[in-house]
């Protein structure tokens, strides 16, 4: 493509472009206004080396912004007086399933919680969600992540059954309780791992 008039440019590469003080010149002509009759030009006089100078183009894409969901949208289960975050993961279930919340209230009554201590939330209804969303909203110190489903997308470098803590929180990434109903080694490395939570 044969490109005549610079000032074309810009508005066909999305790069920025640089033009010599002489290109410069004939693209300012272009953008300048035409000067009446009574008003002589004065002629330009090169004293410098050409410097290279940066053009933008003025059509290039606004970068689209992400949409998130807003905070004040999350719903989750209980009150989270402790700061400490309970994600689930349950397509059938508002929260956790019944038999679940069942153990998981009695597990969290040996470590003398209740159950307005914690906030129980379904990643299954969020599944866009990362944990860098989550974080502002709950505010968590300590944080139990019940399978891995129940792992955000920003988090999934996480390893199971290994407690991190990271900017005053820990996080433990462990079994679901689908995993653990039937499996006493399951149950057992949980409530190990739990306690020191």
């Amino acid at each position: 493509m044969k490109v005549e008039n610079p000032a074309a440019f810009r508005f066909l590469l999305e790069d920025e472009l640089y033009l010599l003080n002489a290109d410069k010149m004939l693209y300012d002509k272009i953008a300048e206004p035409e000067p009446t009759a009574a008003v002589p030009l004065s002629p330009v006089i090169e004293h410098t080396k050409p410097e290279p100078v940066a053009v933008t183009p003025s059509l290039t894409p606004e970068p689209q912004p992400v949409i998130q969901t807003p905070v004040s949208d999350f719903k989750y289960r209980g009150k989270n007086l402790k700061n400490f975050l309970v994600l689930t993961h349950y397509k059938a279930d508002d929260f956790i399933n019944a038999g679940h919340l069942t153990a998981l209230e009695n597990i969290l009554k040996r470590k003398e919680l209740g159950p307005d201590d914690v906030a129980i939330f379904n990643l299954a209804n969020y599944s866009e969600t990362k944990f860098s969303q989550l974080k502002p909203f709950f505010k968590p110190t300590k944080v139990l992540v019940l399978g891995g489903d129940a792992l955000p997308q920003d988090i999934k470098v996480l390893k199971p059954n290994k407690p991190v803590t990271s900017n005053g929180i820990t996080v433990l990434y462990t079994y679901s309780f689908d995993e653990m109903m039937d499996n006493v080694d399951h149950k057992k490395t949980f409530w190990e791992l739990v306690k020191t939570l």
